[in-house]
């Protein structure tokens, strides 16, 4: 069973969208090639509170403003000027928040092809070009589900990487949540 998310899936509160996108697949396609994973690791952005935010204390910029967007939107962008981070937005028009892809399980490739949000966006070829683009709708990037269960004691919740400027209770909210092996 192959199931396209919903806008009403993306639209419910970011850590409920964050642990129930585990288990689903992103998928590619380009030229009539498809290239798919299981999303097995993310991290979820609560908005104006959260120190750790793009749109931290309600910051608008030309760079994040695909954050404000109604749930199920990319906001990609690049970090060290050389990776680029696939986010997708949540909950509802207007509250910045968001989901960070940072791992897909790819079947048939080696076990680090996607296992880290640069290298997930290199393999699927991700880049500024999908800046705001609709996973509900796109013809060339969504999410399905696949009828896979998750039972809530398969989930690693820690927190999250890389971003200890926030400080200490932002940087040390276990909203980074992976599957565990």
């Amino acid at each position: 069973m192959r199931k396209r998310l919903t806008r009403k899936f993306f639209s419910r509160p970011t850590l409920e969208v964050a642990r129930s996108l585990l288990g689903k697949y992103l998928v590619r396609k380009k030229a009539g090639v498809v290239k798919e994973g299981k999303i097995v690791e993310v991290e979820a952005y609560i908005g104006p509170q959260d120190k750790a935010s793009h749109a931290y204390q309600g910051k608008i910029t030309p760079r994040n403003i695909a954050e404000y967007l109604p749930g199920g939107h990319i906001y990609i962008y690049l970090v060290y000027g050389m990776y680029w981070q696939l986010n997708i937005s949540t909950y509802k028009a207007g509250y910045p928040e968001c989901v960070l892809i940072r791992a897909l399980q790819v079947k048939g490739e080696k076990e680090n092809v996607a296992n880290g949000p640069g290298k997930l966006c290199r393999y699927l070829g991700l880049d500024k070009s999908f800046y705001g683009e609709d996973l509900v709708v796109s013809k060339r990037i969504w999410v399905e589900d696949r009828g896979e269960r998750i039972n809530p004691s398969q989930i690693l919740a820690t927190a999250r990487i890389g971003i200890d400027y926030a400080g200490p209770y932002w940087s040390k909210r276990k909203w980074r949540f992976l599957l565990k092996k």
